[in-house]
């Protein structure tokens, strides 16, 4: 499997683009003024292919970039092959999980909307057993423990130092579908409830009584980076994923999420609807 972009890669390239259009330049005027052509700049931008810090370097001073920002784009530069912790398993898992994780990796913001089932990063190891069991293709026990490892290895980002912030905007449906069993449904909405009290985490339930709404067609997935050029639609569907970063098609979805939140109960009244799911059970 070819190297995947990683997150600094991307904030590289978002960067670079930057600095150059600050200055005003062509591709092909920034790569005169450092003896490269512009089809070489253009790869520096646009994350295809390996970097040589030393151009960066010469690009940044030639931008006439501070330096505090040269420093801090020659090192993403040095840095740009740096893989997360995942990459043990980036053989045997699809590319587009890979994606999701390097994405994710360095996240400031997570918008979910969830549709069928609870977010990942909020699953507990039960309920994510059960998903992976219910498979339309049956997978050896060993293929379904990997699996969910690689999912709560996931959640780790919410204990780091600085946690991304989440916010989950869960369909009803989502709290009152039994996954597994019971038991594991239970364990699940007290995980639930107890994140909604987590500082960084808001979740909100769109209950059945507001009908049709904004994301009617699926659940997906803003992820936002420490720069806007980062940010990234996730789209999980049955036949794979899409991943969108055209600016209109990010402002649709950042749109439809702000009808969301406004439909959806509070966090309160959210826990609430959580709480009755499971007396019910």
């Amino acid at each position: 499997m070819p190297v995947q972009t990683t997150t600094r890669r991307r904030q590289l390239g978002a960067m670079m683009r930057k600095l150059r259009a600050r200055e005003g330049l062509t591709l092909e005027e920034a790569g005169r003024l450092v003896g490269i052509s512009k089809a070489t700049v253009s790869r520096y931008e646009t994350q295809a292919g390996p970097v040589k810090w030393v151009v960066v370097d010469a690009l940044c001073r030639e931008y006439r970039a501070t330096d505090a920002e040269r420093r801090a784009v020659v090192a993403l530069a040095k840095d740009a092959k740096q893989q997360g912790w995942w990459s043990s398993f980036a053989d045997s898992i699809p590319e587009s999980m890979n994606l999701l994780l390097t994405l994710e990796d360095e996240a400031v913001r997570e918008d979910h909307f969830c549709c069928v089932y609870v977010p990942g990063l909020l699953q507990t190891r039960a309920y994510s057993t059960a998903l992976q069991r219910a498979n339309e293709v049956p997978l050896e026990p060993g293929e379904v423990e990997r699996l969910v490892d690689i999912r709560m290895k996931r959640q780790d980002i919410l204990t780091r130092e600085k946690p991304p912030r989440l916010w989950a905007i869960l369909d009803e449906s989502v709290i009152r579908r039994v996954v597994g069993s019971p038991e594991i449904m239970r364990e699940q909405l007290v995980r639930l409830l107890e994140a909604n009290e987590s500082p960084h985490i808001t979740i909100q339930v769109l209950p059945f009584s507001k009908g049709a709404h904004a994301a009617a067609l699926g659940s997906y997935v803003i992820i936002v980076g420490a720069e806007a050029a980062l940010d990234v639609v996730y789209v999980d569907f049955h036949a794979g994923s899409l991943f969108l970063e055209k600016e209109e098609e990010l402002e649709r979805y950042r749109l439809a999420f702000e009808y969301l939140r406004a439909q959806a109960l509070d966090m309160e009244a959210s826990s609430a609807a959580i709480h009755r799911a499971l007396k019910e059970l």
